[in-house]
């Protein structure tokens, strides 16, 4: 076996695929914009930032391009990993490999979470990579040929590196993504965030944000960015002073990129970071509602929710300027035969059109996870997938618990939700209010070349949504009622249009294999069914 530290080894870093069924893999709305994929892998290449500098590196993305055998062919050591999702993908890239007799690196969350299903790895790297991948490192200089590293330590992220954005092909996707920060300082029971991060939210300092905004700038990346961290706002102290100095940097770089994120709901009682937001040219939020019942809420420990109106925090947030994406989840104890209504009033009151409703899902790690087991009610093998084609993400993989209800009757209402939701004339009622609400004050100003480019895709979008049976009047209507009431918001309202290419699908499939569920336990008998999923 050659001395893998030695300069000129090549390195082939791979993503595993995701279902285009899956929530966020809009594939049909990103072909339209002229993409493959929404967003390139941020943790792969972030990764590739923590190994040797002296290796040539290559990646590929399953999710643009296929994965060849001229690929493993080429490399002398390969690096895969991801989440739950992806755990077939990476486990059949670990075989692939082998077959070509290279070695193969192994980490991520549900690795870090699930150690024991990639024992097939050479080399397993558990938690984070700027504490583990050194260790590894150390053993590969002294030719160890594998080994698990783990620590309990937690990654000091003012000593965090640049992402190798320079892998990424931009033109393949709609964004990029960096990390402003880790953990979070909320206990949600369900949540697997804190068991992996910690619930103190450490943070990079402002000059290391910049840093990686240069480099995306000098790379000649422009357009859009999300922070990809669970809760941007974890730290509101810490996340003032950086947001602060991108407004600095963004003003004196003619606004070169606008952003997303995820955050807390306490966003809502902070006009001064909402401000910031706005200064920046943030677009998009993405909120984890979980559920409008306040008994559910206190049962979760969801307590920052608590007492706050969904339908004002989405309008404050939209007089920001920021479209309020939310999280919604199915199948908590507590539920009742009212839940389903609660849920669909809450969504279309507020407006809220990329409304994710999923399923709950004890994570492995999580303390849910841990009341269930005790409790008697955790499925055996319960975080193991065992479908691929079905089992896509938490809107699609099955409540892997005995339910406190019937379990028949959280899927109905599951799908009713879905179906109420998805219901074109429903969604479209929620774009237009959307629309009509929002107040846009737009920084970024895409040049010539991207704005014909929108211009294009806009075009496709006329064509396949506004001439469509199904959707035709309901998209000119809202379309012409944005642009005479509230221009500024059209950009948005058109965006969101889009995705119902993809939510459509991804509705029909997730109401299929329910509905499919629902027929099995009925004709297996509840309790059977229960029976035979504990055991195994």
């Amino acid at each position: 076996m050659k001395n893998l530290l030695e300069k000129g080894t090549r390195c082939l870093i791979v993503q595993s695929k995701f279902s285009e069924f899956s929530f966020w893999n809009y594939v049909d709305v990103c072909k339209i914009a002229g993409a493959k994929y929404p967003a390139a892998p941020l943790g792969l290449i972030t990764v590739a930032a923590l190994l040797p500098q002296q290796w040539e590196f290559r990646l590929v993305d399953e999710n643009v391009e296929l994965l060849l055998d001229e690929h493993f062919e080429w490399a002398d050591i390969v690096c895969t990993g991801g989440m739950l999702p992806q755990q077939q993908g990476i486990l059949s890239v670990i075989e692939k490999v082998h077959l070509h007799g290279c070695p193969v690196v192994v980490g991520g969350p549900d690795p870090s979470s699930q150690p024991d299903l990639y024992k097939s790895a050479d080399f397993l790297i558990l938690g984070e990579g700027e504490v583990t991948i050194p260790m590894f490192i150390k053993d590969l200089d002294r030719g160890v040929k594998g080994g698990e590293y783990k620590s309990t330590e937690r990654a000091d992220m003012t000593k965090a590196v640049v992402p190798r954005f320079d892998l990424i092909k931009f033109k393949d996707y709609l964004q990029m993504g960096i990390q402003y920060s880790r953990g979070c300082p909320f206990n949600c029971e369900f949540c697997d965030i804190i068991e992996l991060y910690g619930r103190k939210s450490r943070t990079k300092t402002p000059e290391q944000i910049i840093k990686e905004l240069e480099a995306l700038f000098n790379l000649g990346y422009r357009g859009h960015i999300d922070f990809v961290d669970d809760n941007l706002i974890g730290n509101k102290k810490n996340v003032k002073r950086v947001l602060s100095v991108v407004r600095e940097w963004s003003q004196a770089n003619n606004y070169p990129f606008y952003f997303s994120t995820e955050a807390s709901m306490n966003l809502i009682d902070d006009n001064e970071l909402l401000q910031l937001m706005e200064d920046v040219d943030f677009r998009f939020v993405f909120l984890g509602i979980e559920t409008p019942e306040e008994n559910i809420l206190k049962s979760i420990n969801k307590k920052v929710n608590l007492n706050k109106s969904i339908v004002n925090a989405v309008k404050k947030i939209s007089s920001y300027g920021m479209v309020v994406n939310g999280g919604f989840i199915i199948g908590f104890d507590n539920e009742s035969d009212k839940t389903a209504e609660n849920m669909i009033k809450c969504i279309q009151d507020s407006g809220i059109s990329m409304a994710m409703v999923g399923k709950l899902y004890a994570l492995p790690n999580t303390q849910l996870k841990r009341r269930l087991k005790i409790e008697g009610r955790l499925f055996e093998n319960g975080s193991t997938l065992r479908d691929t084609s079905t089992q896509i993400d938490q809107m699609s993989s099955s409540l892997n618990f005995i339910t406190s209800r019937l379990r028949a009757d959280v899927l109905r209402d599951y799908v009713n939700v879905i179906k109420y939701i998805y219901d074109p004339g429903n969604y479209y009622k929620r774009v237009t209010y959307t629309g009509l609400n929002l107040k846009p004050a737009n920084k970024y100003k895409p040049d010539i070349m991207r704005a014909l480019k929108t211009m294009e895709s806009f075009l496709k979008l006329c064509k396949k949504a506004g001439f469509n049976k199904t959707t035709g009047w309901l998209y000119w209507k809202m379309l012409f009622t944005v642009l005479l009431k509230n221009p500024k918001a059209i950009e948005a309202a058109v965006n969101l249009a889009a995705m119902y290419l993809h939510f459509n699908k991804q509705a029909e499939f997730s109401i299929e294999l329910t509905n499919k569920e629902i027929n099995n336990i009925e004709s297996f008998g509840e309790d059977k069914y229960n029976k035979s999923m504990i055991n195994g």
